[in-house]
């Protein structure tokens, strides 16, 4: 009957998380490519120069000393203003941190205005305490529907920011100002479903374990820093803004799905496996399950993209955007390898064994700061290689160091995931046989046939080489309807 309960409680959760995400995505995602096509790829590349610092200090802003929290067996008052107590001084540290060292880092990127738009982002680090807070909160009690809801109204609050800016001139502020309305809507709204105590505490006794596993976390957070941003703190020294701006743009078209629907994907999958971590059993089945579903969806899209990068970019970006399609192809190939490394640490971490994420983090920092370092001598393709050269040998470095955690062999991942694979290896296939054999079209005619060609051929290599899965997510569907 638990087991039914919790089962209950996750297709609730997806339902509301994920199904949020679609909408809310959908309706951002059209504003994002509206602001592409009116900014200059410059934009871009001066903005990503800031966000390297900004993900950098807020990695550091203590989110997991409130996701503690979440896998506390026992909760009370007096903890819960202890974490809100601990992230107000850490933000705020940070908040004073990043303001003293715009002038440095403008400096080493040569970009004067570096400096201002820095300071202007601190606002951030007013709202991440209570934002931190809000979410640990409604995660522990798996209360998504209230998170969806405040998603909804940050992603209309952030896309309405963005096309405002955009139509108006503001260039490269469009980029600052959108993320800062976003996250003080999500604030507001998350501070109130949570129905957050905003009476801090500064004294810290007792709060022993809270620390270690926030420690611990962010521990791993750093070298994930290092590990994903070092592309851009690298190339930001020796490509040009415009040049920079290309492959960001690429990167974050490449990890569409991987940045926008397997994190909210994974916060569920956190709250089920900490509710789970006493029977590894149904750890390690529901794992294997879950990650099939993911690759089920992930690996068509990105073999999809990367076959039809050309005629998309030009349909949806414009012919100024044209450096971007060879960019994406490389960047699509490897995006799988992304998304299964990313599914790990949940499972980990819910286990009560942060430190696997450590280790897997300290890797990812070794193995692609040296490919970055290394691809840089070859521009922008060169760094997309690099990702290309590196992340399988971390995927399967940070496989062999939590299968063991979860209780899990490797052949039997490799067996839940042959089905999506092949069905994938096939549409592929069939969709390049097509786009060689077409004549000369002009972009969109050609991006929808071979948009239509995966869709059918994935379709029936799905329903022989991965019926179980299919099934799994027919029967998911089917719950959620009900």
């Amino acid at each position: 009957m638990a087991s039914a309960g919790l089962g209950s409680h996750v297709v609730k959760s997806l339902v509301w998380r994920s199904g949020s995400q679609i909408f809310a995505q959908l309706f951002t995602w059209s504003a994002t490519f509206i602001v592409i096509r009116l900014l200059a790829p410059a934009d871009y590349g001066v903005f990503a120069m800031t966000s390297s610092v900004l993900f950098l200090l807020s990695m550091l802003s203590g989110g997991s000393f409130a996701s503690a929290l979440v896998r506390s067996p026992s909760l009370d008052q007096h903890h819960v203003r202890q974490v809100l107590g601990l992230l107000i001084l850490l933000n705020g540290a940070l908040g004073i941190v990043q303001f003293m060292v715009a002038p440095t880092v403008a400096a080493y990127y040569r970009q004067p205005i570096i400096a201002d738009l820095l300071r202007v982002q601190t606002l951030i680090y007013l709202a991440n305490p209570v934002l931190a807070l809000s979410v640990a909160l409604l995660s522990r009690k798996m209360d998504f529907k209230a998170q969806a809801l405040a998603n909804f109204a940050s992603a209309f609050a952030g896309a309405g920011t963005a096309l405002t800016g955009a139509l108006a001139g503001w260039g490269v502020w469009t980029l600052v100002f959108a993320p800062i309305a976003m996250i003080w809507t999500r604030t507001i709204g998350m501070a109130i479903a949570a129905r957050v105590d905003l009476t801090p505490s500064f004294t810290f006794r007792g709060a022993g374990a809270t620390m270690g596993f926030g420690i611990a976390m962010i521990t791993s957070q750093l070298f994930w820093f290092i590990q994903t941003q070092s592309d851009i703190f690298i190339g930001g020294r020796f490509l040009s803004a415009s040049d920079l701006g290309l492959y960001t743009t690429a990167l974050f078209l490449a990890q569409l799905l991987t940045s926008k629907f397997v994190p909210p994907m994974n916060e569920i999958a956190y709250s089920a496996y900490a509710r789970l971590q006493d029977d590894r059993p149904a750890v390690a089945d529901a794992f294997v399950r879950s990650t099939a579903m993911i690759m089920f969806v992930s690996l068509p899209f990105y073999a999809g993209m990367a076959l039809t990068a050309k005629p998309l970019v030009l349909t949806v970006l414009g012919p100024h955007w044209a450096g971007v399609a060879p960019l994406i192809t490389h960047l699509a190939w490897i995006m799988p390898f992304v998304t299964l490394q990313i599914l790990f640490a949940p499972v980990t971490n819910a286990l009560g064994k942060p430190r696997m994420a450590v280790y897997s983090s300290m890797a990812g920092a070794i193995i692609m700061t040296a490919c970055f370092a290394i691809g840089v001598q070859h521009g922008t393709i060169g760094l997309t290689k690099a990702w290309m050269v590196g992340f399988p040998i971390l995927t399967i470095a940070t496989g062999a160091m939590s299968l063991p955690v979860i209780g899990l062999g490797a052949n039997t991942l490799l067996r839940g995931l042959a089905g999506p694979v092949t069905a994938a290896a096939l549409m592929a296939v069939v969709v390049a046989m097509v786009d060689n054999a077409l004549p000369t079209l002009s972009t969109l005619p050609h991006l929808i046939i071979l948009v239509t060609t995966g869709a059918i051929a994935f379709a029936a290599a799905a329903g022989i080489f991965a019926r179980p899965i299919l099934n799994d997510i027919l029967g998911l569907a089917r719950r959620t309807r009900a």
